[in-house]
């Protein structure tokens, strides 16, 4: 991966940047994905943000490298602040989990009153994200799942909107887990890991009625039985 050809995930994300942005990059590691949309002139200008000073300097020699330092200012701080307010039209978080994508969200949020795009890659748990764009006015617009090197990952985008749009007419425990646009194509990447999630909690289920029954036991077993449950739903 270079920043002439990106991973299939980091693609996936850039195709979701609106032409013209001022895009910020968060977490940036190598600045791959903001050189990349700066070469195909996705974007007018582009912030790299990163909190570790070894892929933050990596990043530095990257876009210097590519010639690109009059259109993308690499800045070195934790989340969004990096960032002046109303600064970035677009934000861009990949390759964390959603728990961390959430609370630099929510840490941050005060830096998005002119930010018109989210576009989130979470590793694991995008549904703290789902979560936390309903809290915040967020209104999902598309969602895309993937599977590259036997890993699966979820491509989130949201711009200002209705939050529960999205929504309407599922029940919102249920897409706010599994993703209300992916429920609904239920693709084979989607099927294989949903699949494979209710399997596991299957497993723990039946371990725990192997052990001792105990409130947090019972509760820890009816948690597993909803799940199960959500998930033979959305398979069927």
């Amino acid at each position: 991966m270079n920043e002439l050809k990106l991973s299939k995930r980091l693609y996936t994300v850039a195709n979701f940047i609106p032409s013209g942005a001022v895009l910020a990059d968060i977490g940036s590691d190598h600045a791959y994905l903001p050189c990349f949309a700066a070469i195909n002139g996705k974007v007018q200008k582009a912030i790299a943000g990163e909190v570790v000073e070894g892929p933050y300097q990596s990043a530095v020699k990257q876009v210097e490298r590519t010639g690109l330092t009059s259109r993308i200012d690499v800045r070195k701080g934790d989340g969004l602040s990096v960032l002046r307010p109303s600064e970035a039209t677009c934000v861009t978080i990949a390759g964390m989990g959603g728990g961390l994508i959430a609370k630099i969200l929510e840490e941050g949020k005060s830096k998005l009153d002119q930010t018109e795009r989210l576009i989130l890659q979470p590793n694991v748990n995008a549904n703290f994200i789902r979560t936390w764009l309903i809290e915040n006015g967020w209104e999902l617009i598309h969602e895309e799942i993937l599977e590259e090197d036997l890993k699966i990952y979820e491509v989130l985008v949201a711009e200002k909107g209705d939050p529960l749009h999205p929504y309407n007419g599922k029940k919102q425990e249920s897409a706010i887990l599994f993703g209300p646009f992916l429920m609904e194509e239920k693709n084979e990447v989607f099927i294989k890991k949903w699949s494979h999630e209710k399997r596991h909690w299957e497993s723990v289920a039946a371990q725990i009625a192997k052990g001792k029954t105990t409130d947090e036991s019972t509760s820890r077993r009816e948690e597993m039985e909803t799940l199960i449950t959500m998930a033979s739903e959305v398979l069927e």
